[in-house]
């Protein structure tokens, strides 16, 4: 049920710890793909597409994920946070969206046994599980688990020098949070690993590396995989468990919950084709509504959200108090200010899946017709 008798809609404020938004419309972190190659710095060219996004009206824009050290790149051309040359750059994209009368945050990630060829030769993973393409991870050490906490609370740091208004952990899609939680990819046995008290370990030291680098009234959030694709990966995190994950979050220092899906994923779970047709609009509401029943957290919910009917029913259900798009906002990145004009009732995004750049510089694009 709502938290007041007041109807919640999409354009209803919302305080997220001491985060005040306008309305509750997020920006999903995207890998726009427009940092420079090698160092992953900032370019003009994403600090304007963030500052479109900003003018569009959407309540908080979460940037793509932005790699912690350079061991967690994931893939070409994505945004850098690694190290302290990064904040000039990183402070132009925070001042491009503050000018356009946004907010933002920065989300900080690193790619664990899913970091491509291109950018580490050798990968590694809280366990050697071998990937679905068949490459083999190296299993961490604990001296390089620690070192990659600290890069969390170093790149949060960073984040709150350069202005951004808040930080995203990146817990989902079966990057490095994420693989230390699911039992799929961490069958270790030491104190990082094994049962389920030792696999919420590393999120919980690196939820304690950002508070202590941000401070206590900082917003952090995390972006976490609920569960694991368990047609592809069996012995994955179940939704209990990541309801029993959840259930901890507020007592790690976060401000707010983004549902998503974990381990395994790839484009038939974490970002589905056809959505309106084949699929449901909201498919991870299930998910939020196990999290709605063990949190009082904010919830932001991603998964095919198209219509602003659809986003508006379930703000005033209270099973979740933020709506969270992705794709839409690569082909209408005005598309908050039509929401809220009446010029638009749906976003006109048909879930195509073909937004990824083809070459390098090119960017994040609609490639879809009608």
């Amino acid at each position: 049920m709502p938290l007041s008798d007041e109807q919640v809609t999409l354009f209803s404020p919302i305080q997220i710890g001491s985060l005040e938004l306008d309305n509750r419309l997020v920006r999903s972190a995207t890998a726009e793909r427009l940092a420079t190659e090698p160092m992953g710095r900032a370019t003009p060219a994403l600090a304007a597409l963030l500052s479109k996004l900003a003018q569009g009206g959407v309540g908080l824009i979460i940037t793509g994920h932005a790699y912690t050290s350079p061991s967690g790149k994931a893939h070409p051309e994505m945004l850098s946070v690694h190290c302290d040359e990064m904040l000039p750059g990183l402070t132009t994209l925070a001042e491009a969206v503050h000018e356009g009368g946004g907010r933002i945050a920065l989300q900080i990630n690193h790619g664990g046994r899913q970091c491509s060829d291109a950018c580490v030769p050798e990968t590694m993973a809280p366990s050697a599980v071998p990937t679905s393409s068949g490459r083999l991870p190296r299993q961490m050490t604990p001296a390089e688990i620690v070192e990659c906490i600290d890069d969390f609370g170093q790149a949060a740091r960073r984040a709150k020098l350069a202005g951004f208004d808040a930080v995203q952990l990146h817990g989902a899609h079966g990057y490095l949070i994420g693989q230390f939680l699911s039992p799929h990819t961490n069958r270790r046995s030491d104190a990082w690993g094994g049962d389920f008290e030792r696999r919420l370990r590393f999120l919980a030291a690196v939820c304690e590396a950002v508070r202590g680098a941000v401070g206590p009234d900082f917003p952090v959030f995390i972006k976490l995989g609920m569960m694991d694709n368990l047609q592809s990966v069996p012995d994955g995190l179940t939704p209990e468990d990541g309801a029993r994950i959840v259930a901890r979050l507020d007592g790690l220092g976060l401000n707010a919950v983004e549902i998503s899906g974990g381990c395994g994923g790839g484009s038939d779970f974490n970002a589905r084709l056809a959505v309106g047709s084949k699929e449901p609009e909201a498919y991870f509401l299930p998910l939020a509504q196990r999290a709605r029943a063990v949190t009082r957290l904010p919830l932001i919910l991603v998964g095919g959200l198209r219509s602003r009917a659809r986003m508006d029913e379930v703000l005033d259900s209270g099973e979740v108090d933020m709506i969270s798009l992705c794709r839409p906002l690569i082909r209408e990145p005005d598309l908050p200010n039509r929401l809220r004009s009446g010029e638009a009732t749906a976003a006109a995004c048909i879930s195509g899946g073909r937004c990824w750049p083809k070459g390098m510089g090119q960017g994040i694009s609609c490639k879809c017709d009608g």
